[in-house]
């Protein structure tokens, strides 16, 4: 694994703009960057990233099925109580899952270590699926990148095929996400681009446009019914707003499906790590009450069990906060994550987002920044595969 500094494209601004990607640059800094990529072997990409992948959300899965059936265990992921039972039945009934992030600290120099499951709402999705493979074959076709070089990366194909599978052929999928936000609205484009592929009929809207009929039925503006619906808006927001009290009888399969609160629930890295202790990849980590009886650490990430985007995340010791992302997460309960940096190169701290659909690893993406702690406005860089 190494940095390696690139001529950018004479003209990707200009294919940014006419692909939709008009979030390259954000509050007048680059987003997208591809000043520079970071090269990886096929043995990195393979051992060191894909099957921890797959191996950690095999766990991830046995650990939900293990607290959908724990009252304990879902206080404990401050789940609220009137959600329990639409959570285990929707574990119960295997509702589908799309897609997820996982986010790992890697050098190439040893183990990849899971900071979390970026399992309900991750971003970084087109430019990870879509606009990274584009600037491959565009530098390989410029002579910037060698004939063979490849890229870890079927994440449209995998979500295409995943569409088609839980998707109803011939018929319509929701697709709704916040006002105002133009990384999410070019995620739900992206979605709707890859469900009429899978032979669905993608409609979209903004959250604060779904309504209920007389029948308690979830519709949208034109009074159609919504059967099927991905929302790229966390299950604890939805928890909040009036209109999930009609969830159980709104007649609407949720995508992603009520049991990812579990799963986006940075509780669950606590409790990884109680029942895999010594994990190679894992990080150590404990609720807030095992930190005070006696967890030995000495410099340590505060996270709270859900936000986006680092949102209240902090670096702190036993003399106080180092570092904080400011957010709205401040009055939810908190775990505790041993300290294990982002690697830097360049002068860059760096993350890598592993892809998983459905089971499967599929893909990855970059972030830098030039902080610890990645946030919504991190750089996307590129990377390739060159033995």
């Amino acid at each position: 694994m190494q940095r390696i500094q690139l001529t950018p494209r004479p003209d990707w601004v200009s294919q940014a703009e006419s692909y939709g990607f008009h979030f390259h640059t954000l509050e007048g800094e680059p987003y997208w960057d591809e000043t520079a990529a970071y090269q990886f072997s096929l043995r990195e990409i393979e051992e060191d990233i894909e099957a921890p992948t797959e191996n950690l959300h095999a766990m991830c899965m046995e650990l939900v099925a293990e607290v959908v059936a724990s009252e304990r265990l879902m206080k404990q992921l401050a789940i609220p109580e009137r959600a329990w039972d639409l959570v285990a039945e929707s574990w119960k009934f295997s509702e589908p899952s799309l897609y997820g992030r996982m986010d790992f600290c890697y050098d190439g120099q040893g183990p990849a270590k899971f900071y979390e499951y970026n399992a309900d709402t991750p971003t970084s999705l087109y430019e990870t699926g879509f606009f990274q493979w584009l600037w491959l074959e565009q530098q390989v076709a410029l002579g910037q990148l060698p004939q063979e070089a490849d890229q870890y990366n079927r994440l449209q194909e995998a979500l295409i095929e995943r569409l088609e599978l839980i998707g109803r052929a011939g018929q319509s999928l929701h697709l709704a996400c916040c006002r105002d936000h133009p990384e999410d609205a070019g995620t739900i484009q992206y979605l709707a681009d890859c469900a009429e592929q899978a032979g669905l009929k993608p409609s979209s809207l903004f959250m604060d446009e779904l309504g209920l009929n007389d029948q308690g039925r979830f519709v949208d503006l034109d009074d159609l019914p919504v059967d099927q619906l991905f929302k790229l808006y966390p299950w604890e927001w939805i928890w909040q707003e009036a209109f999930s009290k009609a969830i159980a009888q709104g007649g609407t399969q949720f995508v992603e499906p009520p049991w990812k609160l579990i799963l986006s629930n940075k509780g669950i890295l606590p409790l990884l790590w109680e029942r895999h202790t010594g994990h190679p990849n894992l990080l150590p980590a404990w609720f807030e009450h095992e930190v005070a009886n006696g967890a030995n650490v000495e410099r340590w990430v505060r996270k709270p069990l859900f936000s986006r985007e680092g949102a209240n995340i902090s670096v702190e010791t036993s003399s106080g906060v180092e570092s904080v992302v400011e957010g709205p997460y401040g009055d939810c309960p908190t775990i505790i994550q041993s300290w294990c940096p982002p690697p830097q190169f360049s002068g860059n701290y760096c993350l890598i987002g592993s892809w998983v659909v459905g089971s499967e690893a599929v893909a990855m993406g970059i972030r830098e920044d030039s902080s610890v702690i990645t946030k919504d406005t991190s750089r996307f860089v590129p990377h390739f595969i060159c033995d």
